[in-house]
């Protein structure tokens, strides 16, 4: 067991940490085979390699004390990363510090990575209905984070999963591209939900960008987002008229971050085979919208 917590759930549940690190030196220290228990033998490991025990059971990791986020939202903002080794690499800084009872946030970035490589599923859980997991830049960072980390350092994804207890009588686990698909066509595509953002004016048109750039960051970092996806945003937020005058009212810069991050999508191959057509009407928006903006300012 590996957790990657936020700084959020660090500040208001420290008791959880505790609890959690309780549970995982009990179960390190069961008399059974190492066979039957990985987190023994992943101790005994760990205790081999540097003889101290407290370390070797540290599970738990986060952000630096006083520090929040998973570093990555600014950096796919900016569009400054190659690869992901970069990605890696900046989960790794913000997330590299070890909690738990009596260890308040030390910097354990080869604990961090030690534990990682041993990662084989990837699980986050969604207790509500209030949003889901494009609706906040949050999903993919410690998410898709931790996919791209474990991708980064074993060579090798591991299988990925949400927990659906939004209802607690009925709880469901989907894979990770399943569960993808169902928001995506159950809101990210759907024209009520479009409909009702254009009610919103400035801040509708923010929600459809936002919603692409959280698909866009699910993909560069856990590759979830398939090429007929990408059409369809393209068709649905761009091509359309209706919405595409919605946001040259409204947000024009919607409309250009829009275009910008489907290009960009294109240009770094995670939209694998775009259409011609498609890319040539995108560039033709985007440098509309861009002198559109010019000449406001």
């Amino acid at each position: 067991m590996t957790v990657r917590i936020s700084g959020f759930f660090r500040d208001a549940f420290s008791h959880v940490i505790s609890l959690l690190d309780d549970a995982v030196a009990t179960v390190a220290a069961l008399d059974e085979p190492a066979e039957q228990n990985f987190v023994r033998a992943h101790v005994a490991t760990d205790l081999a390699l540097h003889g101290d025990r407290r370390r070797a059971t540290l599970r738990i990791f986060g952000s630096k004390p006083g520090a929040y986020g998973a570093g990555l939202l600014p950096l796919i903002d900016a569009g400054n990363w190659q690869s992901n080794a970069d990605l890696a690499e900046v989960y790794a800084v913000w997330g590299g510090y070890a909690y738990g009872r009596g260890v308040p946030g030390i910097a354990a970035r080869a604990d961090m990575e030690r534990s990682f490589t041993r990662i084989a599923v990837a699980a986050k859980n969604a207790d509500t209905r209030e949003h889901d997991i494009v609706d906040s830049d949050d999903y993919f960072q410690y998410h898709g984070g931790m996919v791209a980390m474990v991708r980064h350092l074993t060579g090798q994804a591991p299988a990925a999963y949400i927990g659906d207890s939004a209802v607690p009588s009925a709880v469901k686990t989907r894979s990770l591209a399943e569960e993808t698909q169902r928001v995506f066509r159950s809101r990210v595509v759907n024209p009520k939900w479009i409909t009702a953002m254009q009610r919103h004016g400035y801040k509708g048109a923010f929600e459809l960008a936002a919603t692409v750039d959280y698909l866009f960051g699910y993909d560069a970092t856990a590759g979830v987002v398939q090429d007929w996806m990408y059409e369809q945003l393209a068709e649905s937020y761009v091509f359309d008229q209706d919405v595409r005058e919605f946001m040259e009212k409204s947000n024009p810069w919607a409309l250009r971050g829009i275009a910008e991050r489907l290009l960009e999508a294109a240009e770094r191959g995670m939209w694998a085979k775009p259409e011609q057509e498609t890319l040539d009407q995108l560039r033709a928006v985007y440098l509309t919208s861009e002198g559109d903006l010019e000449d406001r300012t």
